[in-house]
């Protein structure tokens, strides 16, 4: 017997959401979906959620449970079970709910339409199909797999504080268009893409991809992005200013140097962003957190030296 404790919403009736314990017997090798389906048959057919194939391949019935994103019909419920013998759900985050688990996925569309997410070929379309060798498949196929189910989106932590970011389904979708050999516009989609809001707002966390039920994983998705940008020359942007800055300062010395990298990802002709600069510098300063002001090379710096080289080669 388990406490399956469900945020409600249903604007209609009150303005809050709230949140309602119900008690199931879980049933050996139940999906969470399941326990869903029988929870809304048996206890309360008011319950709303999505769902459809029960196979993880739709997407339709990505939630939150227990803090976390995840296809409700990929998870045995049994796993899901807390020390307290609770199971908390809770609607898909950084998306507004319409009622109880359904949210409104307008934003996420919205921002996938945004990366062109569609062939723009190299030639007039063929008599029959367009030829692809595997190897250059398997550079997108990775994120052919998203479903597009919405979880990487929920728990990811740059849209949480920052609504212009594309988000990344939208940008693991586009990485599938800017590695298809089949494509012309792969310069014009990375440009677009290193705009305010695109590649360079990830933050790192990873959270995308430990949510990501299929393979697609987002975060890898839009690190390879970057690498085409920098490849193609994209690098008029702080994103890719700060890439090189860090990627040179190594080269040179072994270690960072923190006085020149702020300065090379603003730019060093970017008189407003460098002014821009100025308060944090002098909130360090007074902290005691100002670099030392000659930056010095680790003893092993030929060997960094010699590893860059081969790499080059």
């Amino acid at each position: 017997m388990a406490t399956f404790r469900i945020k409600r919403f249903n604007p209609e009736k009150q303005p809050e959401p709230y949140y309602e314990e119900f008690q199931l017997d879980i049933p050996p090798a139940a999906t969470l979906l399941d326990c869903m389906n029988q929870i809304k048959w048996t206890l309360d057919g008011s319950l709303t959620y999505r769902m459809s194939c029960r196979s993880a391949i739709c997407g339709s019935c990505a939630v939150k449970s227990n803090g976390h994103a995840l296809l409700a019909c990929q998870r045995q419920a049994e796993h899901l079970v807390d020390d307290n013998d609770t199971i908390t759900l809770e609607p898909l985050g950084n998306m507004k709910p319409i009622k109880d688990l359904v949210v409104d996925f307008t934003p996420f569309w919205d921002k996938v339409n945004k990366v062109k997410p569609y062939l723009q070929p190299k030639e007039a379309p063929p008599e029959k199909e367009r030829h692809q060798s595997q190897e250059a498949f398997l550079v997108i196929d990775d994120a052919s797999t998203c479903i597009m189910c919405g979880a990487c989106y929920s728990d990811c932590n740059t849209l949480e504080v920052d609504d212009n970011f594309l988000g990344p389904a939208a940008l693991a979708k586009a990485q599938r268009f800017v590695g298809d050999s089949r494509d012309s516009q792969t310069l014009e989609r990375v440009k677009e893409l290193s705009e305010p809001g695109g590649i360079w707002d990830c933050t790192h966390c990873g959270e995308c991809s430990e949510r990501c039920p299929k393979p697609a994983r987002p975060f890898e998705r839009i690190k390879e992005i970057m690498t085409v940008a920098l490849e193609q020359g994209v690098h008029n942007n702080t994103g890719a200013r700060h890439a090189l800055s860090f990627f040179n300062s190594v080269k040179r010395s072994g270690n960072l140097n923190e006085n020149r990298i702020p300065v090379e990802s603003m730019g060093i002709f970017n008189i407003p962003g460098l002014l821009s600069l100025l308060p944090i510098g002098v909130r360090m300063f007074l902290k005691g957190k100002v670099p030392p002001v000659i930056h010095h090379s680790i003893e092993e710096v030929d060997d960094v030296k010699r590893i860059f080289k081969e790499l080059d080669q």
